[in-house]
């Protein structure tokens, strides 16, 4: 008795209609911060959170736009036509899911930053500070060491 196929695995064509979809919805710490390193075009990514949070830290080149105030000021804020990614604080928190529903809502193509701000300081990677750029020391449990690659 297997627990893990308990409840049989979708036939492979489903699957993949299955995964193909999370996809389109959902991008990863890993692959948002090597497109903001890239400086891809037409990218803009949305931290969500409010005022304080913002303040505490945020991705470096994010626009802070609260979910509550994304229907009012994100023609003046988001360019047309943009792909957006929205982050929020982690994993236990719809926000990023709130917020990208409304860019979808105006028309944008959107993705949802999966583990969000959380994840991406336990990632090490930078964040802003009133104080400037910092990083906090990689969590080995979210990301390899740096003699590691997750080659994913």
């Amino acid at each position: 008795m297997t627990r893990a196929f308990a409840v049989p695995a979708a036939d492979p064509p489903a699957a993949v209609a299955h995964f193909l979809a999370r996809l389109s919805f959902e991008t990863d710490v890993a692959d948002v911060h090597a497109d903001l390193t890239a400086v891809v075009p037409d990218l803009v990514v949305v931290d969500s959170r409010g005022d304080a949070a913002w303040a505490q830290g945020h991705l470096p080149g994010a626009v802070h736009l609260p979910t509550a105030l994304i229907g009012t000021r994100a023609a003046g804020t988001v360019p047309s036509g943009a792909r957006v990614v929205t982050y929020c604080w982690g994993p236990g928190c719809d926000g990023a899911t709130r917020a990208a529903l409304e860019f979808a809502r105006l028309g944008h193509p959107v993705k949802e930053m999966r583990g969000g701000y959380e994840y991406w300081v336990r990632e090490g990677l930078p964040v802003v500070t009133a104080s400037g750029v910092t990083h906090r020391p990689v969590d080995d449990l979210t990301a390899p060491r740096a003699s590691a690659a997750c080659d994913c």
